[in-house]
């Protein structure tokens, strides 16, 4: 009978055994399959119940996998049942929560306190409230050319020749000859290979960064740059590496830092930035041109620098520190300016090689994406660069006027002025018994440093000087800044008109702080 038995199964026994051959066969022709065998030997000599443990959680997880995720219970058994009245009345009882909070007291008189301007704008504007006309240290004419009559005559010709908009980005159909007549003009003015003109000021350094600067890329920046560099920095994703604001020996030790990191971590060489701004926007301070060149050529980095404040403002023309300390600017790989502030027109630009310049034609987005500058604001642009060159007494008047300022509020009690003695932004802050000339100290209340600063505004603005408060995100911007009244010096007035101006500011600073003592 055994016999028998057997010599039935040994078909079966050997189908068994050929399939188990063939089927280890084929699982050690897939890689890898070595590493898994000897694993789950080795496993199961040492403990034979964690096997059967492993064995049963793959089981589990494939069930897991196959399983449906959109299955539910159909029955609707663990359901609340409502009624339609009673579904009515949950939407009617049902308040969403507000999109953004509630303005705070502060907030909504801080908004209603911004100066409306009836009729063009310049050094001695109309107030559109009062109808009063005051001494304007708010607005960015440094070089007085807001109003200038040629500029105006030639803003009118090209109106009446070219019409108001451009109707297109300047990739597509926007581009007007006016456009690259600016370029043109702003190059030879610098003395760049070529530049290219973005509409729009704050997105232009914003593009321009990201352009270039890409995932796996090092940045090493001030601490203390503007939001629009915050911004582009952001959009790159590449790997920021900060140093002390307007510290040299700060910037010198972070590069060194970073180059015993790739060491170290036998990294790749990767393409590496430095970014920072020749007159910085948050204090008036100034950066040391040719020792951040040094720096640059030393260890071998690209330099991107934003000139929004000093274009326009320093060297004997205007062309900014390049011209001031006598630096080539073909030294700075991106030289990133404001036609805006410095030309008193609309929008930035970027000058440097024919392959930079180039390149963020397609790869700029604000360039790509955005509508080209009206054509009217192009040739102010090219009007402006005219009138500087031929006229470098403005400049002196501006220096002149910066430190008649600065003379008259270095005497008042009770402030500390910021920034650079050349700088044509003016930063003052309320002094504390352990002083600091940095904005980013925190022994401070900055609500109630506000609140004390726009009373001085309000009341240098009742006695017939425009002023502002320097303006931040906060929360949003990467450093929380010192509150300070920001004042801009402008070649339109005369001494005499700044000095006394200045003097109102240093009245109303007296009158506001003995009120608080």
């Amino acid at each position: 009978m055994d016999s028998s038995t057997s010599v039935a199964l040994e078909p079966l026994l050997s189908f068994l055994a050929f399939s188990l051959s063939q089927i280890e066969s084929g699982f050690y022709r897939i890689p890898g399959s070595a590493v898994v065998a000897r694993y789950v030997k080795s496993s199961h000599q040492n403990d034979p119940g964690r096997t059967i443990l492993e064995l049963i959680l793959v089981i589990f997880a494939i069930r897991t996998l196959l399983q449906s995720r959109t299955r539910t219970d159909r029955s609707g058994k663990h359901f609340i049942r409502f009624s339609e009245k009673e579904i009515d009345e949950l939407v009617d009882e049902w308040v969403p929560e507000p999109l953004v909070q509630p303005l705070s007291e502060w907030e909504q008189k801080d908004l209603n306190s911004v100066p409306v301007i009836a009729g063009p704008n310049g050094p001695k504007p109309k107030l559109l409230a009062t109808g009063k006309i005051v001494t304007n240290l708010a607005s960015f004419n440094f070089a007085g050319l807001a109003g200038n009559e040629k500029v105006k005559e030639r803003a009118l010709e090209t109106l009446q020749k070219y019409g108001l908009g451009s109707c297109g980005p300047p990739g597509f159909y926007g581009t007007i000859d006016v456009h690259l007549d600016l370029e043109r003009d702003i190059a030879e003015f610098l003395g760049t290979e070529a530049s290219i003109l973005y509409s729009q000021g704050f997105s232009t350094i914003s593009s321009v960064i990201p352009a270039f600067c890409k995932r796996g890329d090092i940045i090493v920046a001030d601490r203390s740059v503007n939001f629009a560099i915050q911004k582009g920095i952001l959009i790159s994703r590449s790997t920021v590496r900060w140093f002390d604001h307007n510290d040299l020996k700060s910037l010198e030790d972070t590069l060194i830092s970073v180059e015993k990191d790739r060491k170290k971590r036998k990294g790749p060489l990767t393409r590496r930035f430095i970014i920072t701004e020749g007159i910085f926007e948050r204090d008036g301070e100034m950066v040391d041109l040719p020792k951040l060149v040094e720096l640059k050529l030393k260890y071998k980095y690209r330099l991107i620098m934003d000139e929004s404040i000093s274009f326009g403002t320093m060297g004997r023309t205007g062309r900014g520190l390049t011209e001031l300390y006598n630096v080539p600017a073909s030294q700075i790989d991106m030289l990133v300016g404001s036609v805006a502030n410095g030309l008193c027109s609309a929008g930035g630009f970027c000058a440097g090689s024919a392959i930079v310049v180039d390149h963020q034609r397609i790869n700029g987005t604000s360039f790509v994406f955005s509508a080209s500058m009206p054509a009217l604001l192009a040739t102010s642009g090219s009007e402006a660069i005219t009138l500087l060159r031929n006229n470098p007494s403005v400049l002196l008047n501006l220096q002149d006027n910066i430190r008649a300022i600065r003379a008259v509020l270095e005497k008042t009690e009770g402030i500390t002025l910021l920034g650079h003695r050349a700088s044509p932004i003016i930063h003052f802050c309320l002094r504390t018994q352990q002083q600091s000339l940095s904005v980013t100290q925190s022994t401070y209340d900055h609500e109630a440093e506000e609140r004390i600063l726009q009373d001085i505004v309000d009341d240098s603005v009742a006695n017939g000087v425009l002023l502002t408060r320097a303006k931040h995100l906060r929360g949003q911007e990467m450093i929380e800044s010192r509150p300070t009244i920001r004042i801009a010096a402008s070649a339109a007035l005369t001494r005499k008109e700044v000095e006394k101006a200045a003097g109102v500011v240093k009245a109303s600073v007296t009158r506001i702080l003995s009120k608080r003592r």
